[in-house]
């Protein structure tokens, strides 16, 4: 599987007047062509600032960000790199555009060009493939908040992306609207093939991605499988981060001197976990 994007030594700084705020420095980082990558991270640990240096928001003040060999820094191609790398972000509301929803939809490919056939095609393909067509003629204002964020996610997918960047894009919903939306993230990476980078600090929306990503203070602190990450506790709590509360409950058994390993995250291995433990005590 090649590499959609390469980050390659880069360095971010915010200037402030005279006053300059380094975020990354020396960073690199490759994502993988139809990947499922999660990015977690305490607040102010640069997650969000990578995910607006990955489809050309930001611009690297030192380094190269390269997205199918194409550099985010060259103007020429911005139109192409925001296509191709789609950035949901944590607000629904500050990317929904039009009073009805298959207008909002059609912003995107409307500003590319595209006929108005090839559009109606787009539109409601993106729609269907959210569970959204139905609301098609509907007012964005008068839905849920999982609602507008399937609506916000359909108007990057009808813009044919091949990667698609999510900055937090349950932070502002209630559990419901959170499951609708990883929900809709988990089909479009396995049944369309779009490549996912998910930005959370929840950890139960890292347990069935391919990579787990932890960032602190503008560096990768770890970088493996789901089950690796969240069975290293202490690094994770040393970050600010929560483990996810399966994990948190074998790793509580085992403290207080349980025979049970930690290195399971789903709900149905870790109480099969508990079951055999309690078993061979019982032996």
């Amino acid at each position: 599987m090649d590499n959609i994007i390469e980050v390659k030594n880069i360095t971010f700084e915010y200037e402030d007047s005279d006053q300059k705020d380094t975020v990354l420095k020396d960073f690199s980082l490759n994502i993988k062509r139809g990947s499922f990558t999660v990015i977690l991270g305490h607040n102010g640990s640069g997650k969000s600032t990578l995910a607006k240096l990955l489809n050309g928001l930001y611009k690297v003040t030192d380094g190269e960000i390269l997205v199918d060999g194409i550099s985010t820094s060259d103007e020429e191609h911005e139109i192409e790199i925001k296509r191709r790398v789609g950035l949901v972000f944590q607000n629904p509301d500050n990317q929904l555009v039009a009073s009805i929803v298959e207008e909002d939809v059609a912003f995107g490919p409307e500003n590319l060009g595209h006929a108005p056939d090839v559009i109606r095609a787009e539109v409601d393909e993106a729609l269907k493939s959210v569970g959204m067509y139905e609301f098609r003629k509907s007012t964005p204002h008068r839905l849920s908040g999982g609602q507008k964020q399937r609506i916000a996610i359909a108007g990057i997918i009808a813009m044919k992306p091949d990667c698609i960047v999510l900055d937090e894009p349950t932070a502002m919903l209630d559990p419901k609207g959170r499951a609708e939306i990883i929900s809709t993230i988990k089909k479009l990476n396995r049944e369309n093939g779009i490549t996912i980078v998910l930005i959370t600090h929840f950890m139960e929306e890292a347990v069935d991605a391919d990579r787990v990503i932890v960032m602190d203070s503008g560096k990768i602190v770890a970088d493996s499988t789901p089950k690796d990450i969240f069975s290293n506790i202490k690094l994770l709590k040393e970050v600010g981060l929560d483990v996810p509360q399966t994990t948190e409950l074998l790793y509580r058994l085992k403290s207080g001197g349980m025979n049970i390993t930690t290195d399971v995250i789903s709900i149905e291995e870790s109480a099969q976990k508990i079951y055999d433990a309690i078993h061979l005590e019982e032996i």
